[in-house]
């Protein structure tokens, strides 16, 4: 079997078992520089993506493709590529990275070979596999290695390499002393000349090239030893690193770093604001059950409270029925089975009896009685209830009692108002000892009607303030008189029905100004308005000397009906006559 058969079977045969994920084969730690991310075992064939990441060629052969290209070669590509013109370019995502590189139309095969990763390859074999076989005989052990076939050899195997003409100066080194390295360097061979290590790089292909390819191939490009060159193109990735690469390399390291330290810092963060919150919620979860037991508590003293008055109220009305119903039974029977003479007889005792009853006794008027239903007490939510423990609670049970007589009416609305103008009035409940009530929900009803015009209602409305006062506005549309029905659950409340006076609303005045009666009337006792309307006025002196009877200054009226204070002037303009008369203006 040839040299080449034999790399080529090692090559095909996958023999290396899948690393865990542990990253341990049997037990020994793998280096995961030479394990192909993909199939999750040592390197066969590894091949570069244009990403510069490193996969087995079968590894990537089998990716999905993630576009499909056509293209057609340029004359600056040679003959290989117009084998190719009409070539496929697939697209593939890097397993890696995630990038979309290009795989050549050769497939595979057309990547660069990873050298690097086949000497890692080799380096975990002899560190992990122990005791070789023979790459060339197959039945003695390996003793050394041949770097330039890259065949593992035994004793008798290595003698012969050595005495081959063709593989006498290929460097033989010791297994033993491979294994104690901690990086191989082995030479790099042509793929079409086997044996033959790449030493030559060609310029214009712009490849590594063996001797027999810069003889044959590319006899007619400038081929130099890759020890001429290795330093100018070496310099150009190092300046790339240096220059650019490193530093940025740097700052995205750096600014990783702090991201990082800030999403912990975050975390930190967030897990400290959350057992703050949890720690809020518990105390404030144990202020609101301390604050409903408290509730509970009031609630059951209220329940006691009234329990005990029903108790009271029940044992009198007992008291006065028995009271009432043994003196009106003994006073029927006695004028119904009784003679005269026994009526006469018990007249005196019967009388001062009943008539205690009659005068003194007590008497459950629905004004003076009215039983406890509880439906006074109730629980508003939204009302603020203090502090409890540190923490705001809401939530306050009110128990007032409505007193019809306490309530009261705030705001002049209620007495007098003006003709198209809205008027308002505030109706505050109250309870037995006058406090304010504190919670709305009573069934308020206001009528507003005329005295004398019973059809003329004025609309209102009722505004609940939620406070235990309720806002009344209303807009009346006539003058006049109006009676004013103010009814809290059906009855009428202190001082209801009130008598409100409603006003002409104001008019604006288009009369004339008169200094008297006298100059604006030509001596007649009533001056004439413009409206026209009369305003009489008395004959008394305006100083101006006037022969006759002087009137008195006035504003003539817009209406004979209307007060003279109603009237507003739209303005007023006054001139004195060459006699010293004030003239009369029109306005």
């Amino acid at each position: 079997m040839s040299l080449s058969e034999k790399r080529e079977n090692a090559d095909q045969c996958p023999t290396a078992p899948p690393v865990n994920s542990e990253n341990n084969q049997n037990g020994v730690p793998v280096n995961l520089r030479a394990v192909c991310n993909v199939c999750k075992r040592l390197y066969r064939d590894p091949k570069i993506l244009p990403c510069l990441h490193t996969f087995c060629a079968d590894c990537i052969g089998q990716l999905e493709p993630f576009s499909v290209s056509s293209r057609r070669a340029g004359p600056e590509e040679g003959r290989a590529a117009e084998e190719n013109r009409a070539a496929v370019t697939v697209t593939v995502l890097c397993p890696a990275c995630d990038s979309e590189v290009d795989v050549p139309p050769s497939g595979a095969a057309g990547l660069s070979t990873d050298h690097l990763a086949l000497d890692e390859v080799f380096q975990e074999t002899l560190v992990s596999d122990g005791p070789l076989g023979c790459d060339l005989c197959g039945e003695g052990a390996a003793e050394r290695r041949c770097e330039v076939c890259c065949v593992n050899l035994c004793a008798f195997c290595c003698q012969a390499h050595r005495r081959q003409k063709r593989t006498a100066s290929h460097s033989v080194q010791s297994l033993q002393e491979l294994k104690t390295q901690g990086r191989l360097s082995r030479p790099v061979l042509c793929s079409l000349h086997p044996g033959q290590e790449l030493r030559l790089f060609c310029e214009p292909c712009d490849l590594p090239v063996c001797l027999e390819c810069g003889a044959t191939l590319h006899r007619d490009h400038r081929c130099c030893p890759a020890r001429d060159v290795i330093h100018r193109h070496g310099d150009r990735i190092r300046e790339l690193v240096t220059v650019r690469l490193r530093p940025r390399l740097e700052r995205l390291e750096e600014s990783l770093q702090k991201v990082e330290i800030s999403q912990e810092t975050l975390q930190e963060r967030v897990e400290a604001t959350a057992e703050e919150v949890r720690a809020f919620a518990r105390g404030y979860a144990s202020a609101v059950e301390a604050h409903c037991l408290a509730l509970l508590r009031r609630l059951e003293e209220l329940r006691l409270q009234r329990r005990n008055q029903l108790h009271l109220q029940r044992a009198q009305l007992r008291q006065a029925l028995s009271d009432v119903r043994g003196g009106v039974e003994f006073a029927e029977r006695l004028l119904t089975c009784g003679s005269d003479a026994e009526i006469l007889s018990a007249k005196g005792v019967t009388l001062r009896r009943l008539t205690s009853l009659a005068e003194s006794g007590y008497d459950p008027r629905p004004a003076t009685v009215a039983p406890d239903d509880g439906g006074s007490i109730c629980f508003v939510p939204g009302e603020r209830a203090g502090e409890v423990e540190g923490y705001p609670v809401v939530g306050v049970i009110h128990a007032k009692t409505l007193d019809l007589s306490k309530c009261t009416i705030e705001g002049e609305g209620l007495q007098r108002g003006r003709e198209g103008q809205q008027g308002q009035f505030t109706l505050v409940c109250r309870d037995s000892a006058g406090e304010q009530m504190g919670r709305g929900g009573e069934q308020i009803l206001v009528s507003i009607v005329h005295k004398e015009k019973k059809n003329c209602m004025v609309e209102t409305t009722v505004v609940d303030n939620n406070d235990g006062s309720y806002g009344v506005s209303y807009t009346p549309a006539e003058p006049g008189a109006y009676s004013v029905w103010v009814c809290v659950k059906a009855q009428h409340v202190k001082g209801s029905p009130f008598v409100l006076n409603v006003k002409r609303k104001f008019r604006r005045h288009r009369g004339t100004f008169h200094c008297c009666s006298f100059c604006s009337s030509g001596g007649a006792k009533e001056a004439r308005c413009g409206c026209p309307g009369t305003m009489p006025g008395g004959f008394q002196g305006c100083g101006h000397g006037h022969k006759g009877h002087p009137g008195k200054p006035h504003w003539s009226c817009c209406g004979s009906t209307v007060e003279q204070s109603e009237c507003l002037p739209q303005s007023v303009v006054a001139a004195v006559s060459p006699r010293g008369h004030l003239r009369t203006v029109e306005l």
